[in-house]
């Protein structure tokens, strides 16, 4: 993105700057701020004047500030009064929004201007309550010329420095949004307790009941989705670990480099050939082979219930890998090349992620529908552990991933699974509970 901003404001200067500034503050979220770094740096290094950044930033401000206003004013109250009730919006809502803007509009206004996500709304939320123009207008105009001005001046003075400036300032503006909605949200959650205090004790009882059938076995909606949600949770977690060492270059990727290294000295022609046979099993052909012919035999015996949550877990798994590879665009190791045909993006590894949702799910298509012996359905369970971690292996070996690609593989595939099985689980529990009969998942 600042690579795209430094372009666009290169090449056209004042034009992209008071667009997107201009476009960012009548309610549509692009980089505004970002583009008044930019421009500011410029400015330093001699390419633009950088009064005239600062007072094209504002005069953008300040006219599509005018923009949101009145979009907000005219469209807003009636947008918000035909389709408010699906969102939970009454007139006591807008009332309540109009007294706010009343009494802290000003500083809204001109606050707002300052903080992310604020700074894109506050003019649209005056305009549909209904603020007075001439108190917004003021506040705006102030707001906008000390942005500018604020903003103008940091990228100017770091302009030798600007991918660190512009990290920061978006953090700390993200900071300032997530402290405001912080303080909002518990002045709102205090005031909610306090008027229901007497109904949440009366259901107190009630709570405990739904918590503890929360773990019980039988229940619909019961153990299985608690532990589900329990694993989702921690895989989601372990991910974003991971994925955070990767894109800062943390210790993580130190450690990638040297077992990478350390098993390409020890990888001998035998070894490719096996780690190859093996990294074939979690190829996109053998488990799109795999999900047909399964598929097919599920909807041979009208198992509909586990064919749509099988084939979720294929098409999700690969549309999942897909994404992360697009967003992460990690490059590979320099020693996939001799394997890998075709270019594609390391982080995570495909064939990790893939391999850990098909054969997890094979195991469990086969432990519910045809192997009953608890032993046997162990058996089936380490069998496909050895099989995914085997393949993971395998991509190391050849060095077409880093240790972290895989481990990044694994654990979204136990996000994905566990949030697959769940819904079959939920989905085939409440088919009983509405039946009123044991049913197999028909």
């Amino acid at each position: 993105m600042q690579g795209t901003i430094s372009g666009l404001v290169a090449s056209y200067g004042y034009v992209v700057l008071f667009f997107l500034v201009g476009v960012e503050s009548l309610g549509i979220p692009l980089p505004g701020e970002t583009a008044v770094v930019t421009a500011a740096a410029w400015a330093a290094l001699g390419h633009l004047s950088i009064y005239a950044v600062v007072a094209t930033a504002a005069a953008g401000a300040i006219i599509g500030d005018n923009g949101g206003y009145w979009i907000g004013r005219t469209g807003g109250v009636a947008l918000l009064r035909r389709y408010g009730r699906f969102v939970h919006l009454s007139e006591a809502h807008l009332e309540r929004a109009r007294r706010f803007f009343e009494r802290h509009g000003a500083k809204t206004v001109f606050f707002g201007r300052f903080i992310a996500l604020l700074r894109t709304w506050a003019a649209v939320l005056a305009g549909a309550a209904r603020m007075p123009y001439g108190t917004f207008m003021l506040y705006n105009a102030l707001g906008a010329v000390c942005w500018a001005s604020v903003v103008g001046a940091l990228g100017y003075g770091f302009g030798r420095n600007l991918p660190r400036l512009e990290r920061y300032m978006g953090q700390a503006s993200l900071a300032g949004a997530l402290l405001v909605a912080l303080v909002v949200g518990l002045a709102l959650g205090w005031r909610w307790f306090e008027r229901n205090r007497t109904r949440l004790v009366a259901r107190t009882q009630r709570l405990r009941t739904f918590a503890a059938a929360r773990f019980a076995r039988g229940e619909y909606l019961g153990l299985h989705l608690t532990m589900g949600l329990v694993i989702s949770i921690g895989a989601l977690w372990l991910f974003s670990g991971i994925t955070e060492d990767v894109i800062h270059h943390d210790p993580l990727t130190l450690f990638d480099v040297t077992l990478l290294n350390w098993v390409h000295v020890r990888a001998t022609p035998a070894g490719y050939a096996i780690a190859g046979a093996i990294s074939l099993l979690g190829s996109p052909v053998t488990l799109t082979i795999l999900a047909l012919g399964v598929g097919l035999v599920l909807a041979a015996r009208r198992e509909w219930i586990l064919l749509a949550g099988w084939l979720a877990a294929f098409a999700g798994g690969g549309l999942l890998d897909v994404v992360l590879k697009l967003v992460i665009r990690r490059p590979r190791p320099p020693y996939a090349a001799e394997f890998l045909p075709h270019f594609s993006w390391s982080f995570p590894s495909g064939h990790a992620l893939a391999s850990l949702i098909g054969y997890g799910m094979l195991a469990y298509v086969l432990t519910l529908l045809w192997i009953r012996r608890r032993g046997a359905q162990i058996a089936v369970a380490l069998c496909a552990a050895v099989l995914i971690l085997a393949i993971g292996l395998s991509r190391l070996y050849l060095g077409l991933h880093y240790f972290s690609d895989v481990v990044g593989g694994y654990t979204a595939g136990v996000l994905w699974l566990s949030a697959c099985i769940s819904g079959v689980e939920v989905a085939r529990r409440w088919r009983v509970t509405a039946s009123g009969a044991p049913s197999s998942g028909h």
